[in-house]
């Protein structure tokens, strides 16, 4: 079967200027499987340059698209007559390619696949005892085909040789953006599929493969054009950066929690232009996404699934709910998935006896690839203080699952918390939100909201205890310094970050303080009348785990009508600012980039989605891992 034939039309740019409009336009789709069919790795080696006698060439190692011309030298000790030949064949042929007598060779006009041929200068006199011989490597120009996403497209080149591919992209062919670098499936070479992703929706894209062979030979493919299609509704993004100020680059990873959108969850360029979404077809009304997180092997890990507290309100769950953790790739295919239900099945095969809730607000995958799932847990309990009769309460499961979705460490709360603690919105009990794993220590951080505590897991990798190591807030282990206590605590917290390289010892930490039964000196809360606003900040801890200390190094509060009463996150980035996401203040989420360094902060950036609800933003140096834009 011929290439063509196989991969589907290419794409020109009059066809592509044409297609803007227009469904199909000559473009291959394939809903079921995004990436073209894949080819056989060769069979054979690719050949090696060498030489024997007193022959020498150059360049040893070449690769060309087809039709293009190379010179190649050749030079014989003590001078004589060379004759030069293709693969065996004195001066070549239309199939493999010509080579004249000075050494230029013209590669075929048109291949079935990429190949590797051999150029050869022997001396006449002597042939078999003296001769140098070159590889080219001749490679088929790239197919670019859409993907069931419309600001995706999927770019396959076929080397027959080892090596690595990555793909220039932008408006014109200037570029300007490239994807990550992947390499041959097979040592003997094959073909590489990348998703090419980061596209404004409705726009004509050029894009073009960069090529490196592991023999040092280097190709520039033909430049190819895409249009792309109109994405899904998101929520509207107005970003800006402040005058004389400069942001960390990258993008802005956006997750939609109100209002339902088809794309919940979603990128931006700094401008707030859209460039990635991502979708699911199944699912309710009721599903949210919370959240979705970039995977070292450039796929996302999202949760899907409906707001926890829901098992205390008596709630019914919609049919077709999703309820699930997935690993989706840049197109939007599943990857890999455990929904609640393979989840409870797995837990009770392995005698855990407890009544699984749902999956909700975080999922954290690890460095051995397993992933640590968060749930709820209920459990009723009799004549608690101040809870006279039967309780049902909500608490909150850890469940540590390898690569193949199998339990292999699980953490209650209620085997390690005191449930007659209960600060905040009690029989929702712990309402956990985060994680965090220290990769210095192996153990676990876990924000429990409804406690205004983050506490430190024995987890060692799937080999601890489960033992609470610490509990940091007001009333945990940890006495506050440079602030006041109780007020300079964190209430009703979300996402917590790591704003230091060490995560053990003496760290630093920082937090999303949605403020909500913030407790001021006398025991007063915030709110109640007579006492001050309830209101967010997003403060920075330098924490000393042998002095058990606390240290308030900075704490961003924001103006009382800003209040964000839940939600949202913040973030360390790497050009030392910080990023605060709040999710809920008013009139929308607001999120901020923020120079600490001087006197007052300054905000650097930020962007404001009005009438939504933003439960984590992130900021990506690109929608490829190790790659900055």
């Amino acid at each position: 079967m011929k290439r063509a034939k196989l991969w589907g039309r290419r794409i020109s740019l009059a066809g592509a200027l044409f297609c803007l409009g227009l469904v199909g336009c000559g473009i291959h789709v394939n809903n079921t499987s995004t990436t073209a069919p894949q080819q056989p790795p060769p069979s054979q080696p690719p050949p090696v340059a060498g030489q024997s006698g007193s022959v020498t060439i150059s360049p040893q190692y070449v690769a060309l698209l087809p039709g293009e011309k190379q010179h190649f030298t050749a030079v014989a000790q003590g001078g004589g007559t060379l004759q030069w030949s293709v693969n065996g064949i004195a001066g070549g042929n239309a199939s493999v390619g010509v080579v004249d007598s000075e050494g230029n060779y013209t590669a075929p006009s048109t291949l079935q696949l990429s190949t590797n041929v051999t150029i050869t200068a022997a001396l006449a006199s002597s042939p078999q005892a003296n001769d140098a011989t070159a590889v080219v490597s001749i490679i088929d120009p790239g197919i670019v085909t859409a993907t069931q996403n419309p600001q995706v497209a999927t770019y396959s080149i076929y080397l027959p040789a080892p090596g690595s591919v990555s793909i220039k992209f932008g408006p014109d062919t200037n570029y300007g953006l490239v994807t990550w670098q992947q390499s041959t499936p097979s040592p003997n070479g094959g073909e590489v599929s990348i998703y090419v992703a980061g596209m404004k929706g409705q726009t004509l894209y050029h894009m073009q493969a960069q090529v490196t062979l592991n023999d040092g030979a280097s190709l520039t493919d033909r430049d190819h054009v895409f249009p792309t299609g109109t994405p899904p509704i998101t929520a509207p993004v107005s970003a800006s950066t402040s005058n004389g100020e400069t942001p960390q680059p990258g993008i802005e990873m956006f997750d939609t929690l109100i209002p339902y959108e088809s794309a919940q969850a979603f990128a931006t360029d700094l401008q707030g232009n859209v460039i990635w979404t991502y979708s699911y077809s199944d699912g309710t009304r009721m599903d949210a996404i919370q959240p979705i997180k970039l995977l070292p092997n450039g796929h996302f890990l999202v949760l899907i699934s409906y707001a926890s507290s829901i098992a205390l309100k008596g709630a019914k769950i919609l049919p077709g709910t999703v309820d699930a953790v997935r690993e989706v790739d840049l197109a939007g295919n599943t990857v890999r998935e455990v929904t609640q239900s393979a989840l409870a099945s797995a837990l009770a095969a392995k005698g855990y006896t407890f009544a699984l809730g749902s999956l909700h607000h975080d999922v954290l995958a690890l460095p051995n690839g397993h992933w640590v799932l968060l749930a709820t847990v209920s459990k009723t309990f009799e004549n608690l203080p101040g809870y006279p009769g039967t309780t049902n309460v909500l608490g909150d499961v850890l469940v540590d699952l390898d690569q193949n979705n199998q339990p292999v460490w699980v953490w209650n709360s209620f085997d390690h918390l005191d449930v007659d603690r209960h600060p905040y919105l009690f029989p929702d009990w712990t309402h956990s939100n985060s994680l965090l794993y220290s990769s210095d220590d192996h153990d676990l951080l876990l924000s429990v909201r409804h406690q205004n505590w983050i506490i430190k897991i024995d987890y060692a990798d799937g080999q601890g205890s489960g033992r609470v190591l610490w509990r940091l807030g007001e009333g945990g282990d940890f006495k506050l310094i440079g602030g006041t206590d109780p007020t300079d605590w964190f209430y009703a917290q979300h996402g917590p970050d790591f704003f230091s390289p060490n995560t053990s010892g003496v760290f630093r930490l920082g937090v999303m303080d949605n403020g909500d039964d913030r407790e001021f000196p006398g025991g007063i809360l915030c709110g109640t009348q007579g006492a001050p606003a309830c209101y967010s900040s997003a403060p920075v801890y330098q924490i000393d785990e042998s002095a058990m200390t606390a240290t308030l190094l900075s704490h961003y509060t924001l103006p009382a009508n800003l209040y964000s009463y839940f939600g949202g996150n913040v973030q360390d980035l790497a050009n030392g600012d910080l990023k605060a996401d709040f999710c809920a203040t008013t009139g929308g989420s607001l999120v901020q980039e923020l120079n600490m360094d001087g006197p007052s902060p300054q905000v650097v950036w930020q962007a404001r989605t009005r009438g939504t609800v933003q439960y984590r933003t992130e900021r990506l140096p690109s929608l490829y891992p190790g790659v900055q834009w």
